[in-house]
């Protein structure tokens, strides 16, 4: 019964319905929480608080049920629900002001034995042990809060129910309590529901996000595409504009007879934002010449629809959607590169191309531009105020954090290019890459002379040289940009050209999908390639670090149908310290999409290193095989392939898509064959074991052995079945967006 309790969902909400007289608070709610941390969101009035004192039994239930831990607590007295293991940390934080901070904490320390100590609270919450001998009332509103959530957490729930955690306090408070948030879901040792309208922490803090409106669960949604996208908070929570939103509900479409509600007229296109006085005045100014007014003025971007043209709008993915003929957008820190990204705006647009200049500084100066950096920070999870701080390193982090999500949004960018010096190419990079393959992306910095793969990691970044710094407009730096400018203008032409020439052709494009290949699998791969040759255009990626990263670039972009990764020995440099590692987000992109997946272990027998005088002293004495000056290979043990299935089952496990992962039971690369220097049959049992135990197999996740060497052919043969069998023969000559 323990077992079973400890299996089921932290809290599960099925149909619930609270009254207060006659007004339905609560209208058949559904919310299910797994695990971690869960957050909802929603407008004042929506319910949030309802919900909360529902699950506490503090308001009487007129209908539906709440389990926690498998258990109904439906309508059973507070006290109750609390011995068995909620916890809940009040909106409003509800102290005695006679009791002091450790009178506060003694008393709720008593209820459930647990981790949480006394002790421990004092150690998270330093200032707590500070105040621990003043009175609720005598606390600032930040320690009030820490106080109420360290009186919950001294119950050691199982549940953790928190009603709006960062209300009132400051930011910096609101940043300790987020992170504290974030430990909580990483420990594992309690589930957390928070009920919050700081869409900042919302998104920071859980994978997903349900959105309450009018005491419904309206949707649950990515946080990360939340946080992302401005537009999608005002249409569902009303964040500026409350006035015009109306809830994104599923209601009867208008009859055929049906009279369009008068519309009253907006402007179209850029809004021009005049400043008077563009000088403070005194009492001897004399009025500021039109001309100086006109250069003062700033323009405001209006490219992004309109609420209510977006909710009538077809769900299209986000690199499809169109806001306008292409554009070439010049970005970069206009409060110091602005002269010299209007060199280059000016001669892109000479070119017949249609240009946007966006400022991405960090200064919060204006400046004369198409789109603001004030425009560019309101993408950010926490808004300007995480930009436009005093700390220039957290800053430049945040307006590149927003300034990638805003380039997500956009849907008609033919190209991007930017010049500055290291800190502007840290600022557009990360955007950079977020564009699909393909997209010119060009970057001129005095940085691209030396190691430029941060900047450029997986994506298709041209960098440029500048040869002298970017200040200002001499006989160098207007050649360097000039040829820069047209490189872009020429790229995206050609680019626009092609589009066009596929558009006329009959025969529409194969599908493409991608494999990953290594040297020691490069006979699978060979085979496969040949089988699906004739309905798919084959990518191949070699499996060294950044090969892997360019496939689920390329996954994450829209680019692929679907993928064929045999070879996953990233991860075991990874994991070993290895010279070809892959990320932590190895898979993400498969678990985001959801996109059709075949997968293997292929070459995880071995650890890349470089030259034998570079293998680190610890793996000193294992076994080693050179397999070129510059490149020697560790054959993995029983234990690392242990730890390498767990890793392997845990990125398995959450992917929801269909997904087949065949197992070679006669050697996972050229080396670890029978008779081969690498053959380990125990070393890949203990990875088969491991992956067999951990992955939650359903019909659409499925474990397949196989008898044979990964390079056999029959082992090639079943890849190319099952993939097919996911793909599915109807859809393979469909066209896909390039």
């Amino acid at each position: 019964m323990n077992e079973a309790r400890r299996n089921s969902a932290a809290l599960e909400v099925r149909g619930l319905d609270v009254y207060y007289g006659h007004s339905h608070a609560l209208q058949g709610v559904d919310l299910s929480l797994e695990s971690g941390v869960f957050s909802v969101v929603g407008r004042n009035g929506m319910g949030k608080t309802t919900l909360c004192k529902a699950i506490m039994g503090l308001v009487p239930v007129s209908g539906g049920s709440i389990r926690v831990r498998g258990e109904d607590i439906t309508r059973r007295p507070p006290a109750h629900i609390a011995r068995l293991g909620v916890g809940y940390v009040p909106q409003g934080r509800r102290l005695w002001r006679s009791l002091s901070v450790d009178e506060h904490l003694q008393l709720a320390g008593g209820m459930r034995s647990g981790a949480w100590t006394v002790e421990r609270i004092y150690d998270t919450f330093p200032r707590l042990a500070e105040r621990k001998d003043h009175g609720g009332s005598q606390l600032s509103g930040g320690e009030q809060q820490m106080l109420a959530i360290a009186r919950a957490l001294l119950t050691n729930p199982q549940l953790l129910v928190m009603d709006e955690p960062t209300e009132g306090l400051a930011p910096v408070i609101v940043a300790q309590v987020e992170e504290m948030l974030l430990r909580l879901g990483e420990d594992g040792d309690m589930s957390v529901l928070v009920i919050e309208q700081n869409i900042g922490v919302a998104t920071a803090i859980s994978r997903n996000v349900a959105i309450m409106v009018n005491g419904r669960i309206n949707r649950i949604i990515d946080s990360a595409r939340l946080a992302a996208d401005r537009e999608l908070q005002q249409r569902l929570l009303g964040v500026g504009l409350h006035a015009e939103l109306t809830p994104d509900l599923d209601v009867p479409a208008p009859g055929p007879d049906a009279k369009p509600a008068p519309q009253a007229a907006r402007p179209s296109g850029p809004i021009r934002i005049y400043i008077s006085n563009p000088t403070p005045p005194t009492r001897w100014s004399q009025p500021a010449p039109i001309a100086r007014i006109e250069a003062a003025a700033r323009t405001l971007s209006t490219q992004v629809s309109r609420l209510d043209e977006t909710a009538r709008r077809k769900r299209e993915p986000a690199t499809s959607q169109s806001s306008g003929p292409p554009v070439v957008l010049v970005v970069g820190t206009l409060d110091t590169k602005g002269t010299e990204l209007r060199f280059i705006r000016d001669i892109v647009a000479e070119t017949g191309l249609r240009t946007r200049l966006v400022d991405v500084s960090t200064s919060g100066k204006h400046a004369s531009c198409d789109v603001s950096a004030q425009e560019i920070a309101l993408n950010h999870g926490r808004g300007g105020a995480a930009v436009f701080g005093a700390d220039r390193g957290a800053a430049v982090t945040a307006m590149a954090d927003a300034f990638a999500n805003w380039l997500r949004r956009q849907g008609n960018v033919a190209g991007v290019i930017s010049a500055g010096g290291s800190g502007a190419a840290s600022l557009v990079a990360p955007g950079m890459r977020t564009l699909p393959v393909g997209v010119p992306k060009l970057i001129i910095s005095s940085v691209a002379s030396g190691d430029i793969g941060p900047y450029v990691g997986p994506a298709d970044i041209t960098m440029m040289h500048s040869v002298t710094d970017i200040q200002g407009l001499n006989s160098i730096s207007r050649a360097v940009l000039s040829n820069g400018a047209n490189a872009i203008a020429g790229m995206v032409k050609a680019r626009l050209d092609q589009r066009e020439t596929r558009q006329r052709a009959v025969n529409p494009a194969l599908p493409a999908v991608g494999i990953t290949m290594f040297g020691v699998t490069t006979p699978a791969v060979q085979k496969i390639a040949t089988d699906l040759g004739e309905d798919f255009e084959c990518l191949v990626f070699h499996a060294t670090g950044v090969g892997g990263r360019s496939m689920e670039k390329l996954v994450e972009s829209g680019q692929l149908a679907g993928v064929i990764d045999i070879t996953t020995t990233e991860i075991c440099d990874l994991l070993m310290g290895g010279v070809f590692p892959a990320t932590e987000d190895r898979f993400g992109a498969i678990i985001r999409t959801r996109l059709p997946y075949v997968g293997s272990v292929g070459a995880l027998d071995m650890v890349n290193f470089g030259a034998p005088d570079t293998i680190p002293e610890r793996y000193r004495g294992r076994k080693f095989h050179v397999h070129n000056p510059q490149v020697t290979l560790m054959r993995t043990t029983v234990e690392e392939n242990e730890r390498m299935g767990r890793w392997i089952a845990e990125r398995l496990n959450q992917m929801d898509g269909p997904v087949r992962f065949f197992l070679p039971e006669g050697g996972v690369s050229a080396l670890d064959a029978r008779g081969q220097p690498f053959w380990d049959p125990d070393a890949d049992a203990a990875l088969f074991r491991a992956l067999e135990r951990d992955v939650r197999q359903t019909g659409n996740r499925q474990l397949i052995r196989v008898p044979n060497n990964i390079n056999d052919p029959d082992f090639a043969a079943a890849i190319v079945s099952a993939f097919r069998t996911l793909f599915g023969r109807t859809g393979a000559r469909r066209r896909l967006a390039r």
